[in-house]
This record gives structure tokens, C-alpha cells and sequence, in this order.
């Protein structure tokens, strides 16, 4: 169906907060449901992250009712559960672009809208910023409150516990609600998960809490002196009277346990924090998927999806790709050796290791969403005689960079990185693009980088990470499915040469040499005859490959990544130390984030498909 013409009872009236307001609380419940009807269409058509959208379509419908948007301040963590946000915020026409090129962002963005208080898209940051935002207010006389929203996954990360150590016994109109859904992508692991389920299932104790400070109070002549006595004492009996949770130890004024679904509990709720001048930390238990019974079923499968039919909840593409070929080779090397081991940062499925952890669960570590603490655990796995291999994102990737060089590189302690998602990723624009690992790990004295094109090469890298070299060694690969490849080409090693033209030499790695190999051939056509150098191993740069590369007096070097401290500016570097003074051409991402749009319409407007390939060789 067209979203274009979806009527709605009460949605069509809502283009902004303001109109929220006018709705009687009844009302806002039917208004939920159109809400959820949109998303589930939009996000079929569109791909994007269903189940925590879904989850939070009450909570944030009770957030901009009582709250005063845009004077308001709402930080929300990660953002990929902005969808009902902006829904209320004048961009309920714009949803059917949202994740499209030019279209609406999939996560909050400033220059989007004055509803948008900051943009985000990883973890655990909401807190940190609210809190800045918060200070910044009070230093300037306003009294307007700031919020952060921050589920318990994203609570796993460390720098959701800075910032609330920071803010905690603050005097800032700050609130912070915990969207506590029990899961992030995964489910959510660690003594902070299980802290949270013993909190969820005592919620009759805020009310016990309550009721002995009201006995207090109305005691005569010692009540009072009791109750601050214990307020202000760290004794065993305050501990048993009053059951203080983290958040309270922190500083903060604690609500909740609230039902996440029920407006009327979450308006009062929001409506109380309002009087307090201090930290309050609102605790809301929501169910992710709420409303789509697949979603609510198996909302890991839903949090990030492709276009799905909407009546089945089938995905509408079932293509295997390289993090499910990753995980079937790490169960094969995994079935002959006892010290593999894995570790991801609460991102199990979508690296592709549910299989591992169901066979090998002994040797499978979700360390939740810390992946500074995931690189020193491998080193402190591997100093044991282990060999850990950490599966993660490229863009997650970039938060452990002091880990990669303090904890393992400097020691020379062997740890593989599996780069997942490296390259341009698409539809979920600046902050989850992968251009940034080959030029960090680039820069990490004794490194060894692979960039592997196909499935088989894949596992081929993986295994000579794991099992022939030493130090940090990584393998990087793309999001989504095998690309072309010429017929009859095979891999020879640590890289290979495709053809034989002596005009020019193309030079690149990782899945762009699929569109050389294709450039190649229609360069051939215009009468321009060309050799593809497609290189396997990107650091350190095999020798054999420079030397074959030097023979040609016009290279052409294409790079799907950032373009500074890249692997084409080392090349080009490499060349002039040979004595290379031919004409030297690269085409890499420049001095700029890459903005959402499909992966073959950024590779398009970067210059680096097949056309843009040909067109800079016939040009130049």
C-alpha cells in the first residue's frame, strides 16, 4: 500500500507537539496505534529498525505530551528509536524517505529539525550530552528540563556510566529514562542485566520505601531525626529500610519500576519529574516489537530489517552475505581447535556467530556493548594461550582504537579483528558508514590487514589471521552479498593480477575490485587496455605487488575508504621510496562523511562504481 495515501483519525492532525496536547489521554491510546500501523508500513517499503520503534511508540507519545518540545531538550541514545519522535514533530509526510538519499535520517539529526537536540547513532551517549546540555542551561539561566533516553542495552557501555557518575547529585532540571526493553540487538548479558531483572521483579518497593518514610514522619518528637539518620547513613539498616537502588547511590531521585505502555502511569510519572531540580532517573519497562506479533515474537530478528511483507514478515531478500559466511567458517576452525575462541559486543546475530554460540557457548563471549573492554579481554584471552577473533562492526570498531594500540599492538599480543560492515554500509548514513578501519588500522605499527572480495577469500583471510600471523591481524568485509566476479577469476594469494593491458594498471581491494574487473572490460571496448592489481593482504603492502604496480607509467588506485592515512596514500608513498615517477591517480573518500543513500548510489556519486572507474581513466 501507499503510504502516500494512509488516512488516520489522529495522526493526520498531529504536526507537532503542540497538537499532541489537545488529545484526551483515551485518544492518544487509538493515536499509538496509527502510529504503530505507519511504522510497520513505512519500515516494510523502507528497511530500518522496526522492534525498538515499535517498543517506544507510548513512551514517546507521553514524552512530548508533557514536555514542552522544542524548549524541552530529549537526547536519545543511539536514535534508531527516533522514528515516532519524528513522526510527532512535523515529518510525518517526510517518513516514506526516511534511510532513502535525501530522504529523512534514520536516527535524530540537528540539521533536520529544532526537535532534534543532537545527533547520534552509537551507543551509550545520550546521558553524557544530555548532561552538557543540561549544565549549559543552568549556567545560562534556564530552567527548561533536558531528557535522556537510554535503553538498557546501550546501558552495558561505559560511557553511559560516566556520564551518570558525573551527573548523579547534580542541581540540573535532568531527567534520564530507562527504556528497559531486557535486550538490545542481542539479549542483553552481564551483571547490569541481571541487576535490572531484580529491580523489575521487586516494584512494590519504591511503595515500601514510601510507606516507612510517611510512618516516619508522622512519628512524634524521633521520626524525623530517624529518617534523616538514615538517609544520611551508609548503615546495614538503611540498606533494609530503604533498599536503595544504583541510580539513588548515584545521586539521582529514582521512579519506577513504570509500565512502558501505560500513558496514564507515564504521564504521571514525567509530570513528577517535572518538580524535582535534581537528577531523576525514570525507569520504564517497555516489550520490544510491541504491537507486530513477528516483531513481538522474535524482536532480535526485527530490530534492524530489510523490506519484509508486512502479513508473512518475510524479509523480501533472503541472500546470504559475509557475516553468515564468516560464522560458518569460524564453526569449521572452531570444531579443530579447542582455543578459538569469539567474542562480539551484544551484536551475536548480526555478525553472524549465533551459530558459534550455540555450539561452542563455552568459547563464546558477549561482553555487551563494550568494545574497548572487548579488545583488552581478547588480549587478556590470548596472553592465556587463547586465540580470541573479535566480531565487529567497522564502525563500532573505531571506539577501540586505544585498546588495539596500548593493549594489544604495543605488546604484540595475537588477536584477530573480523571487521564486519567495512566500506560503505548505505541506508543508515554518517555514523554507521565503514571508511574509517583500513586508515586506523593503517597507522598501528605491526598490524596486518586483509580485504577479501569473495566468500572463498573470506575464509582463506581467516584463516591466515588466526593461524600465520602475529600481533593484531584483521579481517575486513563488506555488508551484504557476494558481487561480481569474472569468470574464471581466482584468488592467488596475497594478491592477484586480473588481465594483462599494459595502458594502465587499476589498483584496489575489498569489493571494489568487482567493479575494476568490470571497467576493465568496457575500457577494452573504447580501445584502452588495462591490468586489474586487486590486492588481498592492504598492510603490510606485499612487495611483489608494488614492484608489478611500478612497471606501469599510469596507476590508477581506488579506495573505499577515507582517503587520509589510507592504504592508496601508503602505496603512492611506497612507490616514490622505489623510485616510481610515473602518474599516480586515487580516488578515495575525501575530507567528508559519507551521507545515506544505497550502497551502489554512494559508490555512484564517490566516483568509485564501474562508470566512475571508467570515466576517471578516460579523462585523465
Amino acid at each position: 500500500m501507499d503510504n502516500d495515501k494512509l488516512q488516520y483519525r489522529y495522526l493526520d492532525k498531529i504536526d507537532s507537539p503542540d497538537d499532541l496536547k489537545k488529545l484526551s489521554v483515551d485518544e492518544l491510546y487509538v493515536l499509538c496505534e496509527e502510529i504503530r500501523d505507519m511504522l510497520v508500513r513505512v519500515v516494510s517499503q523502507n528497511g530500518g529498525h522496526l522492534s525498538p520503534n515499535l517498543g517506544t511508540v507510548e513512551l514517546t507519545v507521553a514524552l512530548h505530551y508533557v514536555f514542552d518540545l522544542p524548549r524541552d531538550d530529549i537526547v536519545w541514545d543511539v536514535g534508531h528509536q527516533s522514528y515516532t519522535h519524528k513522526i510527532l514533530t512535523g515529518r510525518r509526510d517526510k517518513m516514506t524517505t526516511i534511510r532513502r538519499k535525501g530522504g529523512l535520517s534514520g536516527f535524530p539529526k540537528r540539521s533536520e529539525s529544532k526537535y532534534d537536540s543532537f545527533n547520534v547513532g552509537h551507543s551509550s551517549t545520550s546521558i553524557s550530552a544530555a548532561y552538557g546540555i543540561a549544565r549549559a542551561k543552568l549556567l545560562k539561566g534556564d530552567t527548561t528540563r533536558t531528557i535522556a533516553v537510554i535503553g538498557d542495552g546501550a546501558l552495558t557501555g561505559g560511557l553511559a556510566y560516566e556520564g551518570l557518575n558525573n551527573a548523579g547529585r547534580s542541581p540540573t532540571n535532568f531527567t534520564v529514562v530507562l527504556n528497559d526493553n531486557k535486550m538490545s540487538i542481542s539479549k542483553n548479558v552481564g551483571s547490569m542485566a541481571k541487576y535490572l531483572t531484580g529491580i523489575r521483579i521487586r516494584p512494590g518497593y519504591i511503595k515500601t520505601k514510601k510507606a516507612v518514610e510517611k510512618i516516619l514522619l508522622h512519628t512524634p518528637v524521633i521520626g524525623n531525626p530517624i529518617r534523616k539518620l538514615l538517609l544520611n547513613s551508609k548503615s546495614r539498616l538503611r540498606t533494609s529500610v530503604y533498599r536503595n537502588t544504583i541510580f539513588e547511590d548515584l545521586g539521582f531521585v529514582y521512579y519506577g519500576p513504570v509500565d512502558g505502555h501505560d500513558l496514564r502511569s507515564l504521564i504521571h510519572a514525567f509530570n513528577a519529574s517535572k518538580n524535582v531540580t535534581e537528577g531523576v532517573l525514570i525507569h520504564v519497562i517497555t516489550t520490544k516489537g510491541k504491537g507486530y506479533r513477528f516483531a513481538e515474537n522474535d524482536p532480535k530478528s526485527y530490530h534492524g530489517v530489510g523490506k519484509f511483507d508486512i502479513d508473512s514478515g518475510e524479509p523480501l531478500s533472503s541472500r546470504k552475505g559475509y557475516s553468515a559466511k564468516f560464522g560458518e567458517a569460524m564453526c569449521g576452525f572452531a570444531g579443530k581447535d579447542e582455543k578459538l575462541c569469539a567474542i562480539t559486543a551484544a551484536m551475536t546475530s548480526g555478525t553472524g556467530l549465533g551459530s558459534f554460540a550455540r555450539k561452542y557457548h563455552e568459547r563464546f563471549f558477549d561482553v555487551g556493548i563494550a568494545e574497548e573492554h572487548a579488545v583488552t579481554f581478547s588480549c587478556g584471552l590470548a596472553v592465556q594461550g587463547m586465540t580470541p577473533v573479535f566480531a565487529v562492526y567497522s564502525t563500532f570498531l573505531q571506539r577501540s582504537y586505544d585498546q588495539i594500540i596500548h593493549d594489544a599492538a604495543a605488546q604484540n599480543i595475537h588477536i584477530v579483528l573480523a571487521v564486519d560492515r567495512a566500506g560503505i554500509v548505505g541506508d543508515d548514513g554518517e555514523t554507521h558508514q565503514g571508511v574509517f578501519d583500513a586508515a586506523m588500522l593503517n597507522s598501528v605499527p605491526g598490524a596486518t590487514v586483509y580485504s577479501p572480495c569473495y566468500f572463498d577469500e573470506l575464509k582463506i583471510d581467516l584463516d591466515r589471521a588466526i593461524y600465520h600471523d602475529s600481533g593484531v591481524a584483521a579481517v575486513r568485509y563488506p555488508r551484504g552479498g557476494e558481487p561480481y566476479r569474472p569468470a574464471g577469476f581466482k584468488s592467488s594469494g596475497l594478491y592477484s593480477v586480473y588481465g594483462s593491458g599494459k595502458d594502465a594498471v587499476i589498483v584496489t581491494y575489498g569489493r571494489l575490485f568487482a567493479y575494476a574487473a568490470q571497467a576493465a572490460a568496457v575500457l577494452k571496448e573504447k580501445g584502452i587496455d588495462i591490468t586489474v592489481l586487486k590486492l588481498d593482504r592492504i598492510r603490510p603492502i606485499p612487495e611483489d605487488a608494488l614492484e608489478i604496480a611500478a612497471g606501469f607509467s599510469r596507476i590508477y588506485f581506488f579506495e573505499e575508504g577515507i582517503e587520509q592515512g589510507g592504504i592508496g596514500q601508503t602505496f603512492f608513498f611506497k612507490l616514490r621510496d622505489c623510485g616510481f615517477d610515473g602518474s599516480f591517480e586515487l580516488s578515495a573518500i575525501k575530507d567528508k562523511f559519507v551521507a545515506q543513500a544505497s550502497v551502489e548510489q554512494a559508490l555512484e556519486e564517490l566516483g568509485l562504481d564501474c562508470t566512475g572507474m571508467v570515466n576517471k581513466i578516460m579523462w585523465n
